[in-house]
C-alpha cells in the first residue's frame, strides 16, 4: 500500500510541475532612467510620446526596447531631441525642449541609467548640413575637410570634460545605479559614400567617419574614467549606414526611406541598439 501511495504521489507531483507555471524571477533592475539626445529619443519613429511632445520620443526607441527586454518595474525616459550636456543640469529651452533638467529624473533608488550625449555639443547635425551643401560644387573632393580641418576634433576634445561632469552628476544622484554610456550608430560608410543620394563628397566620407570614431572613442574614455559601462553601436553597424539599402540601413539618410528624422536611427537601428545594450546588461 505504501509503495502504491508513493508512486501516486510522485505522479501527482510530476503533473503539477508540468501544468502549474513557475513564478517568474523578479526583475534585476527596477528603476531605469534613460537620458540623452535625439539618437535616444527617436524623432518621427512611430509612435511618438507626448511627455512632452516637443522632445520627439518614440515608444520604439532603444530605451523602450531595453526596458521591455529587462522587464523593469519603473521606466523613465527623459531623453529629448536637441539636448546637449548642459540640458542634463538645466531645463532645455526652445523647441525641441522640456521644462526640467534631465538629471532631475534620477533618484537614490535608480538602479540603471543609460545616457547618450555629446553629438549636439560638437554640432554634428550642422556639420552634416554644411558638408552636404559644400558637396554640390565639389562631389569628388573634400570641401568639408578643407572647411573644418581639425576644428571638429578640437570640439570633441572640449566635450570630454562636459561628459565627465554629466557622469559625475549621475553618480551623485544615483550612487547605486549601473551607468551605461551608449555611443552613436555608424552614420557614414568607412570610405565610399553614395553621392548624390546622400550628398557628401567622396573625400569627406572617411573624414566624417573618422570624426564619429573620435566622438565614440571620447565617450568610451569618459565612461571608463567614471567607472561606467560603455556600449558602442558603431561596432555592430558596418553596412547599416545612411548609404545602405532601405531594408538594411539603421540610420536614415537626408531623405528618409522609413519613418525617422533625417540622419537619425530608424526603428530597426533602435532595436539593434536596445538588444546590444541588453546583452551587455544581462552579462553583468
Amino acid at each position: 500500500m505504501t509503495r502504491r501511495v508513493t508512486v501516486v504521489s510522485l505522479l501527482t507531483a510530476l503533473i503539477a510541475a508540468l501544468v502549474v507555471p513557475t513564478a517568474q524571477a523578479a526583475p534585476r533592475y527596477r528603476n531605469y532612467v534613460a537620458l540623452g539626445d535625439s539618437f535616444v529619443s527617436g524623432p518621427f519613429i512611430p509612435f511618438q510620446r507626448t511627455d512632452p511632445l516637443s522632445c520627439f520620443k518614440s515608444t520604439q526607441n532603444y530605451p523602450s526596447v531595453l526596458a521591455r527586454k529587462l522587464g523593469v518595474t519603473n521606466f523613465t525616459d527623459i531623453s529629448c531631441g536637441g539636448a546637449d550636456t548642459s540640458d542634463m543640469f538645466a531645463p532645455q529651452q526652445g523647441f525641441p525642449g522640456q521644462s526640467v533638467a534631465q538629471l532631475s529624473a534620477l533618484k537614490p533608488d535608480t538602479d540603471l541609467v543609460t545616457v547618450s550625449i555629446g553629438g549636439n555639443d560638437i554640432g554634428y547635425n550642422g556639420i552634416i548640413l554644411n558638408c552636404g551643401t559644400a558637396s554640390l560644387l565639389d562631389p569628388l573632393g573634400s570641401p568639408c575637410k578643407r572647411q573644418y580641418g581639425d576644428e571638429i576634433a578640437a570640439r570633441i576634445a572640449a566635450t570630454g570634460p562636459k561628459v565627465a561632469a554629466v557622469l559625475a552628476g549621475i553618480k551623485e544622484r544615483a550612487p547605486k545605479a549601473l551607468v551605461v554610456v551608449v555611443g552613436y550608430l555608424r552614420i557614414m560608410p568607412p570610405s565610399h559614400g553614395c553621392w548624390p543620394v546622400v550628398p557628401i563628397s567622396k573625400g569627406d566620407v572617411p573624414y566624417l567617419d573618422g570624426l564619429q570614431q573620435q566622438l565614440n572613442g571620447m565617450l568610451g574614455t569618459q565612461a571608463r574614467l567614471a567607472g561606467a559601462t560603455f556600449v558602442n553601436p558603431y561596432d555592430i553597424s558596418l553596412g547599416r549606414d545612411v548609404c545602405a539599402a532601405p531594408w538594411k540601413k539603421w540610420v536614415e539618410g537626408i531623405i528618409p526611406t522609413s519613418p525617422a528624422f533625417p540622419v537619425h536611427p530608424n526603428a530597426a537601428g533602435m532595436a539593434a541598439v536596445g538588444n546590444q545594450v541588453a546583452s551587455v546588461v544581462f552579462a553583468r
